[in-house]
């Protein structure tokens, strides 16, 4: 016999505790699971006030404790580790039981569990969330994909303790199979792609402007009360004015210059590649979390070549100039990351609906922003279109700030900062605006040295020539 709890949580880290803990504080009973009794205990004696909380270190008391059919959320590190909880909590469950996880798992293992699960009479779907420890407390942003039956069980869960924007939940079915833990994955690519760009204007803003960290923190705070309001330009804002603790002076300049990663931006990354799209301002953002990590190997080129003395920029016009660059390519960064959803849409069958993904990450996520409104309403507009650059509504955004990128990743290249975020996102709308590029030039190559063949502009068919001279290897 099943008992009363309405939803079970295996997990209880900080996203874990925080997320059962938003369960109770909206009038749902949660059961906690983890093998740390130190973690159980935590849970009981932080939930204690709101009297809707339990716990325990024990799968199958966890199992009894939950009404049928469980709800079983995990928050555990993406991997083996997941196999390994699934594996001890089947002989304690029954068909018609649902299992959520709620990590950042590879998509492909999403569905190679969700087939096995199945076949165990199991409803099985990955749930993204994004928003860190205080979004899962006060309200994340949900994205779950996979069993459609299992979702409708625990909707109204999520939709209580999801963000919300104007009322509405940032939560929706987004499709079948791993589309969830899919859309997740590229939501964090996009991130990576944002959190390059605000460190790329802070460097500018920094070296040829000469703006103070009380300075920077005005400027971000400015921008986030415009057309560039979003979680990461706030906290940016608010990193400038924090003081450190153990000395003088700003906390973000004692802090060493090397980005650590988890691995979901390179996934994007590498996915884009096997899809054939186009993501560079994703791409780089990796690049230069791996580059940054060779701090050592830095120093020492530092000292071998000379760099040029960077110029100085009136203030004034340096932030104006970066504050249409930054929203330039933000555009192109969400442009890349909706191009690869709507491609693996097709490619893996998901169905989905970039108007309800734009309109999930309004609130909770981390790339939530004002933008996404616009988003939003263009893809409702026009479910078809295949970029956002072919949008009027887009056109007439990135026809006026087009002009302030140039500039400055022309005077980065000059000066020496680089820009590689903004740089990318700028050749990409150049490439992808082009109606004509020089990879005629490669395919004719490819033919010379390996008789790939070509195909002309002036009549239809498959063609190879003869070059005159052999090819070299």
């Amino acid at each position: 016999m099943n008992g009363t709890y309405d939803f079970g949580l295996v997990g209880l880290g900080v996203m874990g505790r925080n997320f059962i803990l938003n369960v109770a504080d909206n009038g749902f009973t949660a059961f906690g699971n983890d093998l740390d009794p130190e973690k159980v205990s935590a849970l009981i004696k932080e939930g204690g006030d709101i009297n809707r909380v339990d716990a325990t270190v024990d799968v199958s008391a966890f199992a009894k404790a939950l009404s049928s059919p469980r709800k079983i959320m995990l928050l555990v590190p993406a991997g083996k580790i997941v196999d390994a909880v699934i594996e001890g909590l089947l002989p304690h469950l029954d068909k018609g039981d649902i299992i959520i996880d709620g990590g950042n798992s590879f998509f492909t293992d999403t569905d190679r569990r969700a087939s096995y699960l199945e076949e165990k009479g199991i409803h099985f779907f990955g749930a993204g969330v994004s928003g860190g420890a205080k979004g899962a407390r006060k309200g994340p942003s949900i994205m779950p994909g996979g069993s459609k039956e299992g979702y409708k069980a625990v909707q109204p869960i999520f939709e209580a303790v999801s963000a919300k924007y104007k009322g509405e939940p940032c939560v929706a079915y987004l499709g079948p199979k791993s589309a969830g833990n899919y859309v997740k994955m590229v939501h964090n690519g996009i991130e990576y792609g944002l959190m390059q760009l605000t460190s790329e204007i802070y460097d500018v803003l920094k070296k040829a402007g000469n703006l103070s960290n009380d300075e920077l923190h005005n400027t971000y705070k400015m921008w986030n009360e415009g057309r560039l309001q979003s979680f990461l330009v706030e906290i940016t804002s608010e990193i400038f004015a924090q003081k450190d603790d153990l000395k003088d002076g700003s906390l973000v300049d004692a802090i060493l210059d090397k980005a650590k990663q988890k691995g979901t931006g390179k996934w994007t990354s590498q996915n884009a590649m096997d899809l054939g799209i186009p993501v560079p301002s994703i791409d780089i953002a990796v690049s230069m979390r791996e580059i940054s990590a060779l701090k050592e190997e830095r120093i020492k080129a530092d000292a071998l070549y000379d760099r040029p003395t960077v110029e100085t920029i009136d203030k004034d016009k340096l932030v104006k100039l970066s504050e249409e660059a930054l929203y330039f390519s933000f555009i192109i960064t969400y442009a890349q990351g909706l191009h690869q959803l709507a491609d693996a849409s097709k490619e893996y069958g998901y169905d989905l609906d970039l108007a309800v993904i734009a309109k999930v990450w309004r609130a909770g996520c981390i790339i939530r922003a004002g933008l996404l409104a616009d988003i939003a309403e263009t893809f409702d507009a026009d479910a078809t279109l295949p970029n956002l650059l072919l949008s009027p509504r887009f056109v007439q955004q990135v026809q006026s700030t087009v002009a302030s990128a140039r500039e400055l990743v022309a005077f980065g290249a000059k000066n020496g900062i680089p820009l590689p975020g903004l740089s990318n996102s700028l050749t990409y709308f150049d490439a992808y605006t082009s109606s004509r590029l020089p990879l005629n030039l490669i395919q004719a190559q490819r033919d010379y040295f390996g008789s790939h063949t070509y195909e002309r502009l002036d009549r239809d068919g498959v063609f190879h020539t003869e070059w005159e001279k052999e090819s070299r290897n």
